[in-house]
Order: C-alpha cells, then structure tokens, then sequence
C-alpha cells in the first residue's frame, strides 16, 4: 500500500510539473527569439538615423562598419538603384517586397533569419536596412533555461514523493496495526484492541472494530454463562438417575449405567469448568488418543459383548498425543463407535485402527450411502440427531486433521480421523493402518462374549 501510494504520488506531480514545464519551455524559447528580434530593430534603428542626417554611400559604409551588428556582417543597407552596403543575406525578391510596402518582414536566408526595415530618405525613395538573426541568437540561453526548470520539476516531484512517502506511512502503520488486531481477535484472543490512530477514516474503523469486539466479548461470556446455567441444571435429574443406578442389583447392566452416570456427571463438570473459564483463559491442551480410546473402549465392551458384537483393536503400541482437550476427544471418540452401534445390527463385527497418523473404525455394516450428507450438522437419515459425524469433523479439525468417510475392507462404513498430510495420489486409507500388535494386545470379541488373543 506504501508503494502503491509513493506512485501515486509521483504520478501526480509528474503530470502536474509537465502540465507547467510545458508551456514554461515555449515561453522561454519565445522569449529569446523575441530578445534577438528586439536587438535587430534597434541595431536598424540606428541605421535609419544615420540615413536621415545624410545617404551618402561612403558615409553610410563607415556607420554600418560601426556598428556591432555590421562588424560582424550581419548588417546591409540597401538604397535604390545600388548595390547592397555591407554583408547581405536576404534574397533581393524579399528586399523589393518589403521596399514597396514600406512595412518590416523577415526572410529566411540560411541558418538564420534577415530582418527587413524599410525607411523613407529625403528624396521619397525607400532603403531598406537588414539586420541577419542567426539560429544562434535565436536559441541562446534557450537549454539552460530549459535544464534550470527540468531541475526544479526533478527537485519538486522527489520532495513531493517523500511528503507522501512520510504521510503514507503513517496510514499504513495504523492499517497494518488494525489487520494485526483484527487477525488477533479472529486467533482467539478476545481481548485484543488497536489503538485509533492515523486518519480520521482509520480511526473510525479502529473504534468501530474495539466496539465489535467489545459486543462479541459479551455475547460470548453470556453464551458460557448460559451454557454453564444449562448444565448446572441437568444435575438434578442426573442425581435422580445416579441413585436409580445405585439402586440396581449387581450385575453387566447396573455396572454399565453406573458408569454412563460417572461419566455424564465428568461431562457435566467439565462443560460447567471450561464455559467459565472462557476462551481467552484456556491454555493449550493436549491428550493421549490411545488412553482415551483404551478408556472408551473398557465402556463400550460391554454393550459389544450384550449385542455379541465381534471387534479387534488394531495398533495402539505408544502414546499418540493431539492438541485437543480431554473432554472433546472423548467426544469424538464415544460418536466414532457410537455410530457403529447405532446404524448397524446386533452382532454386527467393527474393528477399530489407531496409528500416530490415524484413529480408523471399520464395521460389517450397510455402510454409509451418501458421506457429504453425514456430516451436515442435523441432518440423519436414520432417525439420529445428526451432530455425531459433524463432532468428529469438528475435532478432526481442531487436531489439525480431517475426517475421511468411505467403504472399509469389513464391507461397511470407514470412518478415520485422519492426523497426518494427505497422502499422494493413488494411496488410500489403508496406508495409515498400522499392523503390529499393540497396547490393546489385539483381542477380538467372540459371540459368545469371551475374549481370545489374536495370532
């Protein structure tokens, strides 16, 4: 933008010193043409004086050797009936054309101009006096006066530009400070403000953008203070639902719900926490994946083992760490397998994959038709509320990955979380699952329930 306005600059006052370099240029030059003219009329004024006191020729000789102009032979006078005095230039035709009219022309005669004054003597005839103008006298001073205004333009147009230079960078610090800010807030920093500086324009925007980001600083907190409101209110029922719980005989099914209710109430707490916190207070976060899932999958074992659904965990040998928070991992984690329960039958095999490249749940299922249609949040096609597939694209996202759907090799849907650079063309999903035994020490699920270590 600074660039963009020293040009502009430049461009203006390059046009605007042309607009008066130019008519300044002719002025000059019509100046000196007129100067060497005006000295020609006088040198023949001095002439028509000595041709009034007396027209003798040898008289007249030795005033035109006199003079400066005749010196140098470019002074004649020219008398009826005689030939020329002094050194003539002018063609005889031009000299009987300016004696008959009795009025002053000029005639080109070489490199240079003869200046024809013609003038009454005391018997009625005419002389004509000629004075010779060379190109020289024409154009002297010319180039100089012409170089002095060429410097003046140059000097003008380079102190114009750093004026604007000065001026344009006031106004592209105070730009590039409100874009720094506005790239701030958008980065998540709420509480970033700019300084209203610069043009009065600029400082409008800046004041407009420290209000904008005032109103959205609010409209977040009550947001986390709704969502906090909200969630401290499930509590009550979610009391009423725990000693229900603690209320069922020992066994799968009582496990299962005391587990589901400690798990709601970690949910609920870690909800009410992080919407108080706020944005602007959470720190970065980060979370071993193969904890999560081993936690997760202890969870969902159960309902595998009551719906005699076989499954195999894949990989899983060291930590894989992304920066995402506990709580939204274990999100993704429970709407991964959680679809598999949902939308295939009981007894339905799944397989889950995990590598530091890629968390991938294959299932036995119908598959998934139409995978773009997925993830809109809030559409299902299966009676579902539509926000799982769009939770896990969302923290796909936030680990700095993305979330592939297809076809797996179990003959159902594929979904992966896919962590590391999209592979080149020609390579599938398959590359990222890893294959050696893991932390999970690769079990299967058989229908019966029981549990047998893969060979």
């Amino acid at each position: 933008m600074r660039w963009a306005l020293n040009r502009l600059a430049l461009a203006i006052t390059s046009m605007v010193a042309l607009a008066f370099l130019v008519p300044l240029a002719v002025v000059t030059r019509q100046l000196a043409h007129d100067r060497a003219f005006g000295d020609a009329r006088q040198q023949a004024s001095a002439m028509v004086a000595a041709l009034a006191v007396d027209a003798d020729p040898r008289l007249l000789t030795l005033a035109v050797a006199s003079t400066a102009a005749g010196g140098q032979r470019r002074l004649a006078v020219h008398l009826p009936g005689m030939a020329p005095i002094g050194a003539t230039h002018a063609d005889p035709a031009d000299v009987a054309l300016a004696a008959r009219y009795r009025q002053a022309v000029t005639s080109d005669a070489g490199d240079g101009v003869s200046y024809l004054s013609p003038t009454v003597i005391r018997d009625g005839r005419t002389a004509v006096i000629e004075v010779y103008v060379t190109r020289a006298d024409m154009e002297r001073g010319v180039w100089r006066a012409w170089l002095a205004l060429a410097g003046v333009a140059v000097v003008l147009v380079i102190g114009s530009t750093l004026v604007a230079d000065r001026l344009g960078g006031r106004i592209v610090r105070a730009t590039r400070r409100l874009a720094g800010t506005a790239r701030d807030l958008g980065g998540g920093d709420l509480s970033a403000r700019v300084v209203p500086e610069g043009p009065p324009e600029l400082r409008d925007a800046a004041q407009a953008f420290n209000a904008m980001a005032r109103d959205m600083r609010r409209l977040l907190d009550a947001e986390r203070e709704l969502a906090a409101d909200l969630s401290h209110r499930l509590r009550t029922p979610l009391t009423a639902l725990r000693l229900d719980a603690d209320a069922m005989p020992p066994g799968p099914i009582g496990e299962r719900m005391r587990q589901a209710c400690d798990l709601l109430d970690e949910e609920l707490e870690a909800i009410i926490t992080g919407a108080r916190r706020g944005a602007g207070d959470r720190a970065a976060e980060s979370t071993d994946l193969v904890e999560v899932l081993a936690d997760r999958l202890a969870f969902w074992s159960v309902l595998a083992e009551d719906q005699q659904r076989p499954w195999t965990v894949v990989g899983g040998d060291r930590p894989v760490t992304v920066p995402v928070s506990r709580g939204d991992l274990i999100l993704a984690v429970d709407a991964l397998l959680g679809n598999v329960f949902s939308h295939t039958p009981e007894g339905c095999a799944f397989e889950v994959s995990i590598s530091d490249r890629a968390l991938i749940v294959d299932d036995a299922g119908p598959g998934i038709a139409d995978p773009a249609a997925a993830v809109r949040r809030g559409s299902s096609g299966a009676g579902s509320t539509g926000l799982g597939l769009d939770i896990v694209r969302r923290v796909a996202g936030l680990a700095g990955g993305r979330l592939d759907i297809g076809r797996g090799p179990l003959g159902g849907a594929r979904l992966a979380i896919v962590l590391a650079a999209p592979e080149p063309a020609g390579s599938d999903m398959d590359s990222a699952v890893p294959r050696p035994r893991g932390r999970f020490g690769m079990v299967r699920m058989s229908r019966a329930g029981s549990r047998r270590a893969l060979p």
